[in-house]
């Protein structure tokens, strides 16, 4: 009697693993046939890389990027991008306009940006237009900087110079008969008067 049960045993085994087998590839063929067929997707856009000009390059003329930028060579004319980065030992001479401006080199001229930073060892030299400004320690700068609201309109920010008035003469000329100290003291409170109208 245990040989029978010992001989059975597997038989069982083998019939309950092919009922197991039909159940699941049934199963599997129930799945395939309730699927719908895969509708071709458009390629995910990969990430847009930033634009390089390098720390060989060196640009004259104007350049425009829709999107980032980041320089690390010469560049002389304007400069616009999204968000810029002027690296270490970039030098750039003229204008940049962006949202983000960060300096980490040299510029000379002027930066409109509604971001600005002056990061260490940066060096800036001109008028900064900005909504906000943040220089750190060791960074250099030597100009003015004025807060506005669209820095980088550049119809509705004001000259770093100022408005021009036309109102306000010229000094008058000085007379041949008078002394030169006279003349002197004459040209002096003009000069001063006028400068006390601008401000």
């Amino acid at each position: 009697m245990l040989r029978r049960f010992k001989s059975k045993a597997p038989e069982k085994d083998k019939n309950a693993a092919a009922n197991a087998t039909e159940v699941i590839g049934g199963m599997v063929q129930q799945q395939h046939s309730v699927v719908e067929p895969v509708v071709a997707r458009p390629p995910i856009p990969k990430a847009r890389p930033d634009s390089c000009i390098g720390s060989g390059m060196s640009i004259v003329g104007k350049i425009e990027c829709t999107g980032p930028a980041q320089i690390f060579g010469r560049i002389e004319g304007e400069l616009r991008a999204s968000q810029l980065l002027i690296g270490n030992g970039a030098q750039v001479e003229g204008s940049v306009i962006a949202q983000d401006v960060t300096v980490c080199g040299r510029v000379k001229g002027t930066v409109r940006g509604v971001h600005v930073k002056l990061q260490n060892g940066g060096a800036m030299e001109g008028d900064i237009f900005h909504r906000s400004l943040s220089i750190e320690e060791n960074a250099q700068f030597e100009g003015s900087s004025r807060r506005v609201e669209n820095p980088t309109d550049l119809s509705s920010s004001v000259d770093a110079k100022g408005p021009e008035k036309k109102d306000n003469p010229a000094p008058a000329p000085l007379s041949s008969n008078d002394t030169d100290l006279q003349r002197v003291e004459r040209w002096f409170a003009q000069s001063c008067s006028q400068m006390a109208s601008l401000t």
